[in-house]
């Protein structure tokens, strides 16, 4: 797999090679992204007709890119005459600074070819090698290449400048130029995205600077982000690294609604740059403790696209939380049902669960009284549409055989529900772990009708709801002869019985009987599910194991975060400090940057982590993951008008110390230390 460097600045990311080339490709994507249109797919920087080579590349911001350049392949004996500098940055468009320089004692002269296109892919066409409809047809001027696709009434333009003068073709830019003894030249390029509305008006123009913004401002946003948090000082180097890595990153994740004008947080670099419910809610409930304030815009935003109506095409229902929202080409034609789509089940419980978990960090009541219209209708879906087959259980089954997602829990992807030896059940699919999470919903809306939406028989009503879903859960997933809970149920109430990790947010939220939980833990940190790296996402004998395959062995970072709150949801503090542990020292190898997936080989076997081909970096909830860690070591938990501390470090790990606690309570601090010595260059 060939490497890619990346900058971002919420929606408009750009993914070249390590020449800070873009060329076109379907295999390997790279090109510069905005809303879901790719908006160069060739960038190619020649000197002399060279490709260049880059001696070293400054990629610690996450919206600026340094690379140092020399012509060639370098070689042992490399005495380089000439050397180039290409820094680029990006903030809704793309400026790239291109500097020569002449280190010979003569003048010398230059050819520098600029090779630059655009086909316009949607992200769904990329990802599917689907071929484009509309027409690209480009316009040179002086000094300016203009890139123009329509297909009927969808029309998006790239306008490429330079600051200097060249030879402007259709296929790009030249410049012929001297440079003096020990001199050098400069061209700034710009190359502004330009996203046309139905009436034919820039979409972007009502934004804050037209939806652009400087190095400057996009550095100042996320200083200050940064600095709302609460300060981590302590003796485990790798922490304190993810934890600031985790900080920059949910910054650059931020993207401004097209529509709304508001700030929302995409889901993960390259396939998911915009609103996700599921990605969304849970990385809300990661980050909320160090950031609240990402929580409104994003829970707001949910709230006024819920579900109204029937749509088969989008999976939409009265109640639902959407599952993706999207604006490029095939879903503006219909050829996606991302407009937005509505294809998960558990987005709806987990949006009644973040808000009540906001107010309990908060309090506040405001929000909580001005969503209670959603958050019913929310609970209320759980019930009918839901409830597919009447059983009392969240089912799914989409209504779109066409383009809708077969399975619509997180574990998404076709093959990841399955039985033991591999077969795949029928549909409609009951989950387990989107029981628990009705069941936690349930509960968290009782709290909710109890205490701000003054209707004692609607708790009453979810409490009891809530305790039979317990108890008839817990006697149709549990299997007493393998002692764990099945993955899911299938559409005659059969258990699905492969050993899965989807078990342990049942921790997390809570519906698992005091007395089996301890097998459930047992299995979760075994040998068949646990690799050393983390829990993985599929059991080692299972049919349909696979290291690398996408939900079925996999070690997701998310999900580990999770699986470590139910532990200590339970008691089992050890075990959490286990994945705490085993994620932190994974993240050194990512640069404290975990990703969306790595392989699920042991950890004897490979000695660090094997990233997943094609996983999303960085990803939202990925990096939520240390933070969510955070708050399982140092124990925090509201309750009432206190935050309650009660740390269970890892062993080897020393001190940790959270600062400035942001809640209802005011600030406050955090303080926990492990038991023997500490080795913080290793984390564990």
């Amino acid at each position: 797999m060939r490497e890619r460097v990346s900058i971002l600045d919420g929606n408009t990311f750009l993914v070249c090679d390590r020449r800070g080339n873009i060329e076109p490709s379907y295999d390997f994507p790279t090109g510069l992204f905005s809303f879901d249109t790719r908006f160069l797919s060739t960038w190619v920087l020649t000197l002399n007709g060279q490709l260049l080579h880059a001696l070293s590349i400054d990629d610690a911001e996450s919206y600026r890119t340094r690379f140092f350049m020399v012509p060639g392949e370098p070689t042992h004996y490399l005495d380089a005459k000439v050397s180039v500098i290409r820094t680029r940055s990006i903030g809704g468009s793309l400026d790239e600074e291109l500097r020569v320089l002449n280190h010979e004692g003569r003048e010398v002269e230059f050819t520098v070819r600029l090779d630059i296109g655009s086909d316009f892919a949607d992200l769904f066409e990329i990802k599917h090698g689907r071929q484009k409809k509309g027409r690209v047809t480009p316009a040179a001027g002086e000094n300016e290449l203009r890139l123009v696709y329509r297909r009927d009434r969808f029309h998006r333009e790239s306008v490429i400048t330079s600051s200097m003068p060249c030879q402007v073709d259709e296929a790009g830019m030249t410049f012929s130029i001297r440079i003096g003894p020990h001199s050098e030249w400069v061209t700034n390029l710009h190359v502004a995205t330009v996203i046309y509305g139905a009436r034919g008006e820039d979409a972007r123009a009502t934004l804050p600077l037209g939806g652009h913004r400087s190095v400057d401002a996009i550095r100042t946003e996320e200083e200050d982000l940064i600095r709302r948090a609460p300060t981590l000082g302590c003796d485990c180097q790798p922490l304190a690294g993810a934890y600031q890595r985790s900080l920059k990153d949910l910054a650059a994740l931020r993207y401004e609604s097209i529509t709304l004008g508001v700030r929302l947080l995409a889901a993960g670099l390259p396939w998911f740059m915009t609103l996700f419910g599921r990605d969304s809610l849970l990385t809300s409930l990661q980050a909320l403790p160090f950031l609240p304030d990402l929580v409104p815009p994003t829970i707001l935003m949910l709230a006024g696209l819920q579900g109204s109506r029937l749509d088969d095409f989008r999976d939409e229902e009265p109640g639902k939380i959407l599952h993706e929202l999207r604006y490029g080409e095939t879903a503006g034609f219909e050829e996606q049902p991302h407009s937005p789509y509505y294809g998960s089940a558990d987005s709806t419980p987990l949006f009644v669960i973040l808000l009540d978990e906001y107010e309990r960090w908060t309090g506040d009541a405001r929000l909580v009284r001005q969503l209670e219209a959603p958050a019913r209708a929310a609970l209320a879906w759980l019930d009918t549409y839901g409830d597919l087959l009447g059983t009392g259980y969240v089912w799914y089954q989409t209504r779109n055989p066409e383009t809708g997602l077969q399975n619509q829990c997180w574990k998404d992807s076709w093959d990841s529900i399955s039985y033991a030896d591999g077969r795949l059940p029928g549909f409609p699919r009951a989950t387990c772990e989107t029981q628990g999470y009705a069941y936690d919903a349930k509960l968290r809306g009782a709290r909710l009708a109890r205490t701000f939406w003054n209707d004692p028989a609607y708790a009453d009503r979810l409490e009891r709801e809530a305790a039979e879903l317990k108890e008839r859960f817990n006697r149709d997933f549990w299997l007493p002869d393998r002692e764990y809970y099945a993955l899911a149920l299938d559409p005659d109430g059969r258990p699905v019985d492969a050993l899965a990790s989807n078990m342990g947010h049942l921790l997390w939220s809570g519906i698992v009987d005091e007395s089996r939980a301890r097998p459930v833990v047992e299995h979760l940190l075994g040998p068949r599910l646990f690799s050393g790296w983390g829990v993985r996402t599929l059991a080692s004998d299972e049919g349909r194991y696979n290291p690398i395959g996408y939900h079925v062995g996999t070690v997701w970072p998310f999900d580990n975060s999770i699986i470590a709150w139910g532990l200590w949801r339970y008691g089992f503090r050890e075990e959490a400090g286990r994945i705490c542990e085993a994620m932190l020292s994974a993240s050194q190898f990512f640069h404290g940057r975990l990703p969306e997936a790595f392989a699920g080989y042991d950890r004897d076997l490979t000695d660090y982590p094997v990233q997943y081909p094609t996983a999303c970096s960085p990803q939202a909830w990925s990096a939520g993951t240390p933070l969510l860690l955070l708050r399982v070591m140092l124990g925090l938990e509201p309750e009432g008008e206190h935050l309650i501390i009660d740390p269970a470090v890892p062993p080897g790990m020393g001190r940790v110390e959270l600062l400035d606690i942001r809640g209802r309570w005011g600030q406050v601090d955090a303080l926990g230390r492990s038991r023997g010595p500490h080795n913080g260059s290793r984390g564990h």
